[in-house]
């Protein structure tokens, strides 16, 4: 009986090692990522309930305002304003495995935790991979289980696919916009280049905005942000340190159309971003919803499974990225580098 003991109690630890730790997950996650810290410095991580996520979305006008004076007739037509963008919830779990040969191989509180913060350091390193790999992709992943990234939110192809069950094809209203260096600039250049890359993001920028809503937060590839770094003289380069820079993100802000806006090189090893990319992002459009008893938290009590030695438990997330307004989100790509 000493060593059922023994694992019921290391069982007790490990739960309550992971416990402990996930109050941090979210700041985990977050903050080794430039979209999600934008969304959670803003207040846009926000819960949801029920079995789908929906978003509210203002798509129409009512088409009724007139001029008038004395007894002209005003115009009351009615309308539809607005309908719904619905999202399936996603669920995400890392486990955390401790066999029980580590577990008595290590035998004394500093050794047990020693095993345990290496096994628990590793679990969290695969979750901070498993959701930046899934919010660069289509959530196609997985049989399209996965998280919905920036590829499906922002497509290349802006004009085809269904994303928050409304089809692009037949609603010009969901699209968000698409420019190829290769062809849509042809008074500039057709390679993103030190000398083109400021006058391509000007014309994006002044296109796709309007009043205060704009692009606040650009990610780039090592190719864009590269070009653009290179076309800056040193007074022009200014890093906000109350931003991305705060955080260990190498970022500069890029002054356009009257603005100011962060911009954030999306890079490194295994970096998720797309080669020869640039994503133009109105963030107060994006939202992450998640489950308020699933938002990078334990699941449950560490389990011991019916036929193994071991002991488990899970990190666990419950969501999905949306979007309400698309109008102001842009991608700029280059499909042909060599010409």
């Amino acid at each position: 009986m000493a060593a059922l003991t023994a694992v019921e109690k290391n069982q007790e630890i490990l739960s309550l090692a992971l416990e402990d730790r996930s109050k941090g997950y979210q700041d985990l996650v977050s903050n080794n990522n430039a979209l999600l810290s934008v969304l959670k410095r803003k207040g846009l991580w926000k819960t949801y309930s029920g079995p789908k996520i929906r978003e509210r979305l203002l798509y129409n006008q009512t088409g009724s305002t007139v001029w008038y004076n004395g007894y002209d007739f005003l115009n009351p037509v009615p309308a539809e304003l607005f309908n719904d963008a619905e999202w399936t919830p996603k669920m995400a779990a890392i486990a955390v495995v401790l066999t029980n040969e580590e577990i008595l191989n290590n035998e004394g509180a500093n050794q047990l935790m020693d095993v345990m913060e290496a096994h628990i350091d590793a679990a969290e390193r695969e979750l901070q991979d498993e959701v930046d790999i899934s919010l660069h992709g289509d959530g196609t992943r997985f049989g399209g289980k996965e998280l919905t990234g920036l590829a499906a939110a922002i497509p290349t192809v802006e004009d085809t696919g269904v994303y928050g069950g409304i089809d692009r094809a037949a609603n010009a209203i969901w699209r968000t916009n698409t420019y190829d260096a290769d062809t849509d600039f042809p008074t500039i250049g057709t390679q993103v280049t030190s000398t083109t890359i400021r006058p391509m993001l000007n014309v994006i920028m002044t296109a796709r905005q309007r009043g205060r809503q704009a692009a606040d937060l650009i990610l780039m590839s090592p190719e864009h942000y590269a070009a653009l770094d290179a076309s800056m003289m040193a007074n022009q380069r200014i890093v906000n340190e109350s931003g991305m820079a705060k955080l260990g993100f190498t970022g500069i802000e890029f002054i356009s159309a009257g603005r100011r806006t962060e911009v954030v090189l999306d890079s490194g090893i295994g970096s998720n971003m797309p080669a020869n990319t640039t994503y133009l992002i109105d963030t107060d459009s994006l939202r992450l919803r998640y489950h308020p008893e699933r938002n990078f938290d334990k699941i449950g009590r560490s389990m011991m499974p019916i036929n193994q030695d071991a002991v488990v438990s899970y990190i666990g997330f419950m969501g999905e990225l949306t979007m309400t307004n698309p109008m102001f989100q842009s991608k700029l790509y280059d499909s042909d580098t060599a010409s």
